[in-house]
């Protein structure tokens, strides 16, 4: 999940918001490189959304399905789910390299990319919007929220009868460490989660008020419908930043792993210096 959230930054930050506003006529802005920068940046964003709804997936069977837990959460099939996820992540936003054409040619060389008029017309490209809108984030939004209403209430039944058990048995006063994980798990799985639903809220405001409005004309950069589209984008991208962050501050592992990763290359200058 840290490494798509990195990788969405780096296409649609670092590739194509910084090199479009302060880096003009760069090779960036060749056609074939600024529409392969869009299905980058859409193969990204998908990977990224689909994985935080993998994750969910994985803690609510892990807590809610201890049967199931057994054969699913091992090493193997989380490796086989995210090679999947980024892999239908990126086959699915293949089109978008062959929806954009040169806004001009300038000897033999298209510059800057446009959607093509058959995004508006076509039947087909009309499907793929819909259902590209519907996949990321509409679903991911339900099978979140729904994941987590379901691990929640199951956590929550759980905590109630041990603590009648511990009561019983005259050990209330005691630190349960099996309660402690499990709050822990909450705490996390409400981080991820709930950030992902409230940053990407506005986009799917901005997308059903698109659908439905009569007029989408925008009229310069102080138009309210331009800055309410930017706002969503800004919060998508966001979105894409804060599970790295997330893991840093809950999770003890991935702290020592960061720090590990930081110090390689200043042990290896080290030893090279001795």
């Amino acid at each position: 999940m840290a490494i798509t959230d990195l990788l969405v930054i780096i296409t649609a930050v670092i590739l194509n918001r910084i090199p479009g506003i302060y880096f003009p006529g760069s090779f960036l802005s060749i056609t074939p490189m600024c529409s392969m920068s869009t299905t980058l940046i859409y193969a990204s964003r998908d990977s990224s959304v689909w994985l935080t709804v993998a994750f969910s997936f994985d803690r609510f069977v892990a807590i809610c399905c201890l049967k199931l837990k057994i054969k699913y959460c091992t090493e193997k099939i989380s490796t086989f789910v995210i090679v999947m996820v980024c892999v239908l992540g990126c086959l699915k936003n293949i089109p978008w390299y062959f929806l954009h054409e040169p806004i001009y040619t300038i000897s033999n060389v298209p510059w800057y990319c446009r959607i093509k008029g058959i995004r508006y017309t076509s039947v087909a490209w009309r499907v793929f919007d819909w259902c590209d809108r519907i996949l990321t984030p509409c679903l991911p939004f339900l099978l979140i929220l729904l994941f987590n209403v379901f691990t929640v209430r199951h956590i929550l039944a759980v905590n109630r009868s041990r603590k009648r058990l511990m009561v019983r048995k005259k050990e209330c006063s005691q630190h349960d460490p099996e309660m402690e994980s499990r709050r822990k798990s909450i705490v996390l799985l409400f981080a991820i989660s709930g950030t992902f639903i409230l940053l990407w809220m506005t986009y799917i405001i901005r997308f059903i008020y698109d659908r439905f409005a009569t007029v989408n004309k925008i009229n310069g950069f102080h138009d309210p419908k331009f800055i309410f589209r930017e706002c969503a984008n800004m919060l998508q991208l966001l979105s894409c930043c804060t599970n790295t962050f997330i893991y840093a501050v809950t999770q003890t592992k991935f702290r020592k792993q960061l720090i590990n990763m930081l110090r390689c290359p200043l042990n290896l200058m080290s030893n090279f210096l001795k």
